[in-house]
């Protein structure tokens, strides 16, 4: 017996499936909740080629969701010590680590090398990012989101339309996992199910994850999916989404995370917001932008 049996013996798998996988490369932005279950997964399947990106360090309060670590792991880069589990998961891929805060500019050269992009970073902005990039390479991504006990996984770009078609715009209120908290195993279930879009797509199912939504909702133990092919690109995509590096000397930065006046742009002069995850930059972008001001970018810096 192999390492793969149980895998191959599927006839939407098979030996020639399992070579697909073998050599295939996925880049997995994100080593923490989401991504230590993603990971674990991939790796057991046999994807040949993974990169993970990631900026942040092992916490104790990690603990309870990310199953990747342990207590000896805190204070240690989650992108190497990630890499490092799953050398010793499976000997038979390649693991690669970035410790680094992925950034639009660090996007279109990852997402350039890799056949398919894994989205589980806890940032707006990235999500934005790698969709935008994604997009305009024509690489798959599979992204989700959770908070308490729901969430979603999506499958986009590649023929399927991007984030900005299904969200044209961020809610009002959205919690992160500090502020809102969230359940250990409902985020296994969300990095579970990207897991596995993430697999049928290297392995062409049909029908195809690209282009299909499911929401889990374990509040009130229902799940549901729709797909959206046809959903048409927004007549207003919303603000362009920059890394920090990409800050013009003339534009006006507003960084939200110290100032919250409002600004005051000369006519024409791009505005661009800064806050951790994104999410109150595109508020305040949008607000500018129906007063009138159409030259809006956001910066996600994480800090």
């Amino acid at each position: 017996m192999t390492r793969y049996d149980r895998q191959t013996v599927l006839p939407e798998v098979g030996a020639e499936g399992q070579r697909r996988l073998a050599a295939a490369r996925v880049l997995v932005v994100g080593a923490g909740g989401l991504g230590s279950t993603v990971l674990p997964l991939l790796a057991g399947a046999g994807v040949g080629h993974l990169r993970i990106v990631d900026h942040d360090r092992v916490e104790e309060h990690n603990l309870h969701r990310q199953t990747l670590y342990e207590m000896a792991d805190i204070g240690r880069p989650k992108a190497e010590v990630a890499a490092e589990a799953l050398r010793r998961r499976n000997p038979e891929i390649a693991v690669s680590a970035l410790i680094a805060r992925l950034d639009p500019v660090l996007a279109r050269a990852e997402v350039a090398s890799a056949d398919l992009v894994i989205d589980a970073a806890d940032s707006f902005a990235v999500s934005y990012a790698l969709s935008d990039v994604c997009e305009a390479q024509g690489k798959p991504l599979i992204t989700a989101s959770v908070s308490g006990r729901q969430g979603y996984a999506g499958g986009f770009c590649a023929g399927a339309p991007g984030l900005r078609a299904l969200f044209p715009d961020l809610p009002m209120q959205a919690p992160d996992c500090a502020g809102g908290g969230v359940m250990g195993p409902a985020v296994a279930m969300l990095g579970a199910l990207q897991a596995q879009m993430a697999l049928s797509v290297l392995l062409g199912h049909r029908p195809p994850a690209l282009g299909q939504m499911l929401r889990l909702d374990l509040a009130s133990w229902h799940v549901s999916g729709f797909r959206f092919d046809t959903a048409p690109a927004p007549d207003d995509p919303g603000p362009e989404v920059l890394a920090l590096s990409e800050i013009a000397a003339d534009d006006l930065v507003v960084d939200l995370r110290k100032d919250t006046a409002a600004p005051d742009p000369a006519p024409g002069q791009r505005v661009v917001f800064l806050c951790r995850t994104g999410l109150r930059a595109w508020r305040a972008a949008r607000a500018l932008q129906a007063a009138g001001h159409a030259r809006v970018a956001i910066v996600g810096d994480g800090e």
